[in-house]
């Protein structure tokens, strides 16, 4: 190492060098939040710790730059930041966020933690590859980590590199694979169906079609998987051309709501998931499940299966554990069962 490398390193300022990224958070958050008492919440702290914090941060602030960075204005009313402490929180900002893609980065080039996102149906899909790796992974001392995310954050989520593989699903036209820029390893794919908790009456047991869905009383998704059908069906102004009588945003929620019987009408799920009702392993009684039938343009499918970053696979060993995941996926995977039986009787 060079002198000046040495000498610039031993000459940084001893307050910038006490201040911990910790603090620079409080500072953030509460640049975000407006007031020691939000911030406090958020922070699940006490607010004098928050304060404390904040006063040990002007106290360097002035002698650093001749400006603290926020002052109060008066009881209710929002902190104010300085010019210096605006400039301070932009780059706290970008330091944190800096630090965890370099932390993440490392942790996935190493192989230590695998975080593997699924739904609440896909969970499955982990279940069934983890025993053949359970050996492996907890004699490498690799660590497995398994969250919860729902389908309409799951490109979200694995695009900001907080999970590393994902079991979802995804719309895609009949025949095709899903639109996204991602390596993918399909599962299996299934229609969409509706289930109602109306009398045959109100709605006979034969495939509805797109023009007379239009005008059933619908539960309809707020977004995710099952709003992109309604959206790629009826266009973005979806609302306006159905009979909308209860926006939902979970799927539990919609067959509690026809099961209790406190909404009337139907709910577009999958075909399995409204298996499931029927056959009361998931809530709802008394429901009945019909099909679609012709006019639904594009001819859409839902597509489960295994995402990850595209490329990233190929940078990584074949050992990693990435790959070992994707490969146990690969080899489990019910298309993957049925070709290896077609080969085993030919």
């Amino acid at each position: 190492m060079r002198d000046s490398e040495v000498a610039e390193l031993l000459g940084f300022p001893a307050e910038l060098l006490d201040t911990s990224l910790d603090q620079l958070r409080t500072l953030a958050v509460v640049h975000a939040t407006g007031s020691a008492q939000r911030a406090a919440r958020v922070l699940q702290r006490s607010q004098s710790s928050v304060q404390k914090q904040l006063d040990t941060l002007n106290d360097a602030a002035i002698r650093l730059m001749g400006e603290a960075l926020v002052a109060k204005q008066g009881r209710g009313k929002d902190f104010l930041f300085t010019s210096s402490g605006d400039e301070v929180v932009a780059l706290a900002t970008s330091t944190l966020r800096a630090w965890t893609e370099r932390v993440h980065g490392a942790r996935r080039r190493v192989g230590s933690t695998i975080t593997v996102g699924t739904t609440e149906f896909t969970v499955e899909f982990l279940g069934e590859v983890w025993p053949q790796l359970r050996d492996t992974f907890e004699r490498r001392g690799i660590q497995l980590k398994i969250e919860h995310v729902r389908t309409r954050d799951l490109k979200t989520k694995l695009d900001a590199e907080q999970v590393d593989l994902v079991c979802g699903s995804f719309a895609a036209e009949h025949d095709r694979g899903p639109d996204v820029p991602h390596d993918f390893l399909e599962w299996h794919r299934e229609r969409v169906a509706l289930l109602t908790n109306l009398s045959t009456r109100e709605v006979p047991d034969r495939p509805v079609t797109r023009d007379a869905l239009a005008d059933l009383p619908l539960l309809a998704p707020t977004a995710g998987l099952l709003a992109d059908f309604l959206t790629r069906w009826y266009g973005p102004e979806y609302r306006g051309k159905l009979h909308v009588v209860a926006d939902i945003d979970s799927l539990n929620y919609g067959l509690n709501l026809l099961g209790s019987k406190l909404m009337f009408g139907c709910l577009l799920t999958t075909e399995r998931v409204a298996d499931a009702a029927i056959e009361g392993r998931l809530p709802g009684a008394n429901l009945r499940k019909i099909q679609l039938g012709t006019g639904y343009e594009p001819e859409l499918e839902i597509v489960t299966g295994i995402f990850a970053r595209p490329g990233e696979r190929q940078r990584y060993a074949a050992g990693h554990p990435l790959n070992l995941l994707w490969d146990a996926f690969a080899a489990a995977a019910p298309a993957s069962r049925d070709a290896q039986h077609e080969v085993a009787g030919s």
